[in-house]
């Protein structure tokens, strides 16, 4: 049995732009995605370029995008691939520059980590010389909700669709290794603080559609999109809320505990305020909601139920203080 493998080429030192080539090449049973790889580049050309190191799903450096998905080649069978797809076809991943073939440009990637200072931060009084010395997690706190298992293989970051409309938005890796180092309990709380401060800018933890495909291309299960909702929290509990995406959420919650339900009508109020510019760009928007019927009557009874939904709220509250 053979199956065809649809590469892309791209030389900069030959080609004007990429193109795709197709081979052939055997299956044999528990054959994966790079095992074709690296057959074709002996058997077959020996100048197609790609990335790869520990072939057992640990170095992260072999993720490309296979037939329209981002994944690890050493763990992708060729079997399933060929069944559902007919074919395989491997490709460089979205979101990165690529260098060569199947080669990317992974600068940006680990400029971005680098951003958001993946060590904890100096406990020692300014001034004085930092001690070499480790620091022990305290006894019973090693869970860091699998956060810690990323191998840095940027999949999560191919995949974000924030990443495809603005390039300079921090991303599902970076933003994961910050919320690492914020639920560290070795990390001073100013430190975390700052760090927080930091991410609430543009570009960083509210830039997030919550799509989810960084959590669905995950080879480690690190659930990236979880951890910036995590980092979200922790801002808004230490007092970070300037930001339009932390008032759309206290704005929400407000919304629901007072009246039950959304109020169409106030929520933009909630996210803009109540500043004369603010007000005009949510006018329009208001008058085309009252011609829908979207602005609930302000003199109408209040719905059935209130008083449990606001039972919810306390019951989380106390949770919360516990």
């Amino acid at each position: 049995m053979r199956v065809t493998f649809r590469i892309h080429r791209f030389n900069p030192e030959l080609d004007r732009r990429s193109h795709w080539e197709e081979y052939r090449l055997p299956v044999w049973r528990g054959m994966t995605v790079l095992d074709g790889l690296i057959f074709l580049r002996n058997q077959q050309d020996g100048t197609l370029s790609f990335r790869y190191s520990c072939q057992s799903a640990i170095c992260g450096s072999c993720a490309m995008e296979i037939n329209g998905t981002d994944k690890l080649a050493c763990r992708t069978p060729v079997r399933p691939e060929l069944e559902r797809h007919g074919q395989v076809q491997v490709g460089p991943m979205p979101n990165f520059p690529v260098i060569k073939d199947l080669v990317m440009d992974m600068s940006a990637f680990w400029g971005k980590v680098q951003q958001v200072t993946p060590w904890l931060s100096s406990s020692e009084p300014e001034g004085k010389t930092s001690s070499t010395q480790e620091l022990p997690l305290p006894q019973g706190h090693g869970d860091f909700h699998n956060v810690d298992a990323c191998i840095m293989c940027g999949a999560c970051v191919a995949a974000c669709t924030s990443l495809e409309v603005s390039s300079s938005f921090l991303g599902p890796a970076a933003l994961a290794k910050a919320d690492r180092f914020v639920s560290d309990p070795r990390e001073p709380e100013e430190a975390k603080y700052q760090r927080l401060l930091e991410l609430e800018k543009p570009d960083g933890i509210w830039d997030c559609t919550r799509c989810n495909y960084c959590v669905e291309v995950c080879p480690k299960d690190v659930k990236p999109m979880d951890a910036i909702i995590r980092l979200r929290r922790a801002a808004i509990e230490r007092g970070l809320t300037a930001s339009g995406g932390a008032r759309h959420i206290i704005g929400f919650s407000d919304l629901i505990h007072r009246e039950g339900r959304l109020n169409e009508a106030l929520m933009p109020l909630k996210v803009v305020g109540f500043h004369p510019r603010g007000l005009m760009k949510v006018l329009a928007l208001g008058f085309r909601m009252l011609l829908k019927g979207k602005v609930p009557n302000p003199l109408g009874h209040s719905l059935p139920g209130l008083a449990n939904i606001r039972r919810i709220f306390r019951s989380f509250r106390s949770t919360l203080n516990s």
